[in-house]
């Protein structure tokens, strides 16, 4: 009898392990393909209809590219600062002049998520609004531009 007991607690443990194992690994799975597919704030809003989805869609075809722009050219402005500390001779308005070139490229930023903020706000029911606000909320509390302030890997 207590073989037989045994034997079943350890089939019954060799079925449940395996399927824990393989229930947390598809949850895993899927919670990372959910985050990782966030591109901008309204993908945070999980109640958006289709057609308001195909205008964030549209909406995001010309802010996209635009924001990759200004971000390329802030690393290189950067990097130029960079450089321009480390010469040999750092001249000093230089140095001040890139870091003027760089302020205004960061306030084009803003600007450019602000208005793109603007723009996906009008799409939007009262209540999606309020969610869209406390989402904005929650993002701008950690200092930069929430989703849309993606870092690039770039090797020096």
């Amino acid at each position: 009898m207590a073989s037989g007991s045994f034997l079943f607690g350890f089939m019954t443990a060799l079925l449940i392990v395996p399927a824990v194992f393989v229930g947390s690994y598809y949850y895993l799975k899927y919670t990372r393909w959910k985050h990782s597919n966030v591109k901008g704030y309204l993908d945070l809003i999980p109640d958006l209809t289709g057609a308001q989805r195909q205008k964030v869609q549209d909406i995001r075809k010309t802010f996209l590219p635009k924001v990759e722009r200004i971000r390329q050219d802030l690393c290189q402005k950067r990097m130029a600062l960079a450089r321009a500390l480390f010469s040999e001779s750092a001249d000093r308005s230089g140095v001040h002049t890139s870091a003027q070139d760089i302020l205004k490229l960061q306030s084009e930023l803003e600007h450019a998520v602000i208005e793109h903020i603007l723009e996906e706000k009008e799409i939007l029911s009262e209540s999606q609004r309020l969610d869209f606000f406390h989402i904005i909320l929650q993002q701008f509390a950690h200092g930069g531009l929430g989703v849309h302030d993606v870092r690039a890997r770039r090797k020096f």
